[in-house]
């Protein structure tokens, strides 16, 4: 079932489209809150209020061929909205950086698993160093793989300043990750890699 066929059904109040729906976006949607918030058990809960976020706005998706961009801007919108919840009414500790535990992802080797979580950890640790703007150009462009034009609307800024600020936003995040010791898989080259941030 093609995406325009799959969110017709879903707008037409098909309950099992919905739950491919959900199942084909979860991973995006956790990793981007996550990104927002960084914290696994933060985000999972975050990811729920995204989806009945979204399943109550499905009539408004217009075009099945910007869906992602769609739902990537109702995400970023519902994580917003949680930050400033949270910054009002702040949790009763701060979780440590260092504690924060890997997405899950399917590592063939115990050790290979924990090279990627570690370069997670990195990315995400670096992540919270950078700028507010720095580290949303980062989270849509690099990891969400949302085009600049795209991005430039998201955040309302003209397409140039996100261009310029998206090569910076690469340098500031690969000086982060320096300035935290180069744990493993960081590098000073300012790549991300995929694998790095999922």
């Amino acid at each position: 079932m093609d995406q325009v066929e799959l969110l017709k059904r879903c707008q037409d109040g098909d309950e099992l489209a919905w739950e491919v729906l959900v199942r084909q976006q979860q991973g995006r949607i956790c990793s981007i809150a996550y990104g927002y918030v960084g914290d696994q058990d933060e985000a999972q809960d975050l990811a729920q209020d995204i989806f009945v976020r979204l399943y109550k706005r499905l009539d408004t998706c217009r075009d099945a061929e910007k869906f992602v961009s769609w739902l990537i801007s109702i995400a970023r919108n519902a994580c917003l909205d949680h930050l400033r919840r949270r910054k009002a009414r702040p949790p009763r500790r701060d979780i440590p950086a260092e504690e924060m535990s890997s997405l899950k992802d399917a590592g063939p080797t115990p050790e290979e698993n924990w090279v990627r979580s570690s370069r997670q950890k990195l990315v995400h640790r670096a992540l919270r160093q950078l700028s507010e703007i720095n580290r949303e150009i980062i989270l849509l462009k690099d990891i969400q793989g949302l085009p600049l034009e795209e991005i430039a609307g998201l955040l309302e800024l003209p397409l140039g300043t996100i261009k310029s600020r998206s090569s910076r936003a690469r340098v500031e995040l690969a000086r982060a990750i320096v300035d935290l010791g180069e744990g493993p898989g960081g590098g000073s080259d300012g790549t991300l890699g995929a694998e790095a941030v999922s």
